[in-house]
Order: structure tokens, then C-alpha cells, then sequence
């Protein structure tokens, strides 16, 4: 294990930066009595990747052949949570922020280790059947720089610090307002969530919605969906730019990390409530959920969970808004 001087945190040999910073952590190891690795890295997946082929048949005729193919194209879309894509979507835009959100209706899920996931740790089990038994308005993206900046502008709050990895600015200026916020401690992420109408996810409000109704690790091939440490080029990106979810949502998974209302609690699934939980009632840590640019897929996936100190401004501590109005 490493031991962050900056964060004061413990960390898996294979982190090689900060999560606060982006400075170099030192060679020099040392084992704790318990280890909480950050939410910025996470040890190489060792997932086998499935590969699933067609093989070749003889007189087959033509249209059999179509028949078949829209078939499995419909299996794969329920697979992958894509098929809500196809269903009629509520979007509306907050005039508070100037983001768009998107309406998620109530309904059931399973919370937790997603079936054949070999990745999850104890905190994600055992799994278990949650309702959301009120539909919720959820921002469609992270809250971006450029809406952060109409909060900081009412509020008379400044912008947070700059994000830098590597000793290089990242969105130097908040130039591009474009890309998301980041750097934002939980009570800034909430104050902001109260200015622009709403709160914070819950947990479950957030699982049900990064699942898009798959019960799948991710609801799409990773590098159509996230940015992550295998393509994101050691940066964050607009948002936007990979494929949706089965409910519309972009970037549930990777980008940055995204604080929700929980505290956090290793056992807490272990008695976790049916409907509409909410979390632990005290804590000392925060939840995030998501992953972000510069983790190992290991990490970014729609059941895993961090809990982090609800002051520190990682890298790559972003969010996004629940508003709780009347359905469409």
C-alpha cells in the first residue's frame, strides 16, 4: 500500500496519483490496520471478457436470416439497458441552471452486485430488490462548469479550486463551460442541488437510474459509455459525448465521480429497506457513485460505491441534480 502525505489517505500499489491533486505518490509501502482505497484507482480488472460468436449455418434462407438478426438485435437492447431508448422520454429544462433533465418514472430493481459480476466488493452485497415508488426529475448530464457558474454568480460563492493531474491545469480558467465541475466538496454539491430546485440522488435513486433498466455491470460496451482510464487520455471530457442510457442519462458511468445524499456504510445493504432507502441516519464519510476518467474498468460500474470524506475535493468529484415535482 501507498500513504498520500496530501489526503492523508492509504492507497492500492497500483494508484499513482492523488485523487486530491494529481501529485506522484511515493514509492514507500505501508500496511494499515484497514485499507480505503480512494475512489480515483482501483486495482486492473480482472474480468474475463465474454465474447459471444454466430456461427456459420447452411441453407439458411434469406428472410429466416432477417428474422433472426432483429431478434437478437432486440435481445442485446434488453440486454444492455437500451432498450428504454426506445420508449417515450419526458425531457424539460431547468431554468435555474440551464440544464436539461430527464423524468424517471417509479419502478423496481435489483441494487447491488450485478448477476455473474466478479468485480464487487462486500459493500455491494448482497444484492437486493429495491422500489423507487415515486418517479423523480434527474439532470440528464453532470452539472457543468458553465451552470456551476450561474450558482457561484447568484450565491456570490466562488469558483472552485482548478483541477490539476500531473501538474497540468485541467480546463484552465473554467474556459470551457462545456466540461463538467469538478473539485466540489458534498456541501457545495448539495448547496448547489437547493439553488437549482432539488437535492442530491439517494443511492438508490441513482442505481435505478444509471441501470436504465438493465440488470447488466454496465448498460453498454464500456467504451461506448464512459470515459475511463483506457481512452479519456488522463482527462475529463464535455459531457455528452458517449452513448445514453435505456433512460437517456449520459455519462452514469465515468467521467467524474458523482457525490449523492447517502452516508456511508459497508454493511449498510445488509439491512438495507425495500422502498425508497435513503441511507444510513449519521456517518463521518459521503457516498460517490460512478467512477471517472481515470479509473480501471474494475471500478466503473453501476453498483459500485465509494465513500469519501464529505470535505475533500478530488480531481474528479463532479455531481448532477434530482428535482422532485409532479410526473409529466
Amino acid at each position: 500500500m501507498r500513504s498520500c502525505a496530501t489526503c492523508r489517505r492509504v492507497f492500492p500499489d497500483n494508484t499513482d496519483f492523488c485523487p486530491r491533486d494529481g501529485t506522484p505518490l511515493p514509492q514507500t509501502k505501508v500496511e494499515p490496520a484497514r485499507v480505503t482505497s480512494g475512489p480515483d484507482a482501483d486495482k486492473p480488472s480482472t474480468a474475463r471478457t465474454q465474447t459471444k460468436s454466430l456461427g456459420k449455418a447452411r441453407y439458411v434462407i434469406l428472410p429466416a436470416f432477417i428474422i433472426a438478426a432483429v431478434a437478437g438485435g432486440t435481445w442485446y437492447a434488453s440486454r444492455s439497458g437500451t432498450k428504454a431508448n426506445s420508449e417515450p422520454r419526458t425531457v424539460k429544462a431547468n431554468p435555474k441552471d440551464g440544464l436539461q433533465y430527464v423524468w424517471i418514472p417509479a419502478g423496481s430493481f435489483q441494487m447491488g452486485c450485478s448477476p455473474g459480476d466478479i468485480e464487487c466488493s462486500p459493500e455491494e452485497v448482497p444484492a437486493h430488490r429495491v422500489t423507487i415508488s415515486k418517479g423523480f426529475w434527474l439532470g440528464q448530464t453532470e452539472v457543468t462548469v458553465g451552470a456551476y457558474k450561474r450558482f457561484a454568480n447568484a450565491t456570490g460563492r466562488g469558483m472552485p479550486p482548478e483541477p490539476k493531474f500531473q501538474n497540468t491545469r485541467l480546463n484552465a480558467g473554467w474556459s470551457n463551460e462545456q466540461m463538467p465541475i469538478v473539485t466540489v466538496t458534498w456541501d457545495e454539491a448539495r448547496a448547489y442541488c437547493t439553488w437549482a430546485g432539488g437535492r442530491l440522488p439517494t443511492e438508490a435513486e441513482w442505481e435505478y437510474a444509471a441501470r436504465g433498466g438493465s440488470s447488466e455491470v454496465r448498460y453498454g460496451p464500456l467504451d461506448q459509455i464512459a470515459w475511463y482510464r483506457g481512452n479519456s487520455r488522463n482527462s475529463f471530457h464535455e459531457v455528452g459525448q458517449k452513448r445514453p442510457n435505456g433512460f437517456g442519462l449520459f455519462d452514469m458511468l465515468g467521467n467524474v465521480w458523482e457525490w449523492v445524499s447517502d452516508w456511508d456504510s459497508s454493511t449498510y445493504y445488509q439491512n438495507s429497506p425495500g422502498v425508497n432507502a435513503s441511507g444510513p441516519s449519521s456517518g463521518q464519510w459521503r457516498v460517490l457513485r460512478g467512477g471517472s476518467w481515470n479509473g480501471y474498468p474494475s471500478i466503473v460500474r453501476v453498483s459500485l460505491r465509494r465513500g469519501h470524506p464529505p470535505d475533500d475535493r478530488g480531481i474528479g468529484f463532479g455531481l448532477r441534480c434530482v428535482q422532485e415535482v409532479d410526473s409529466p
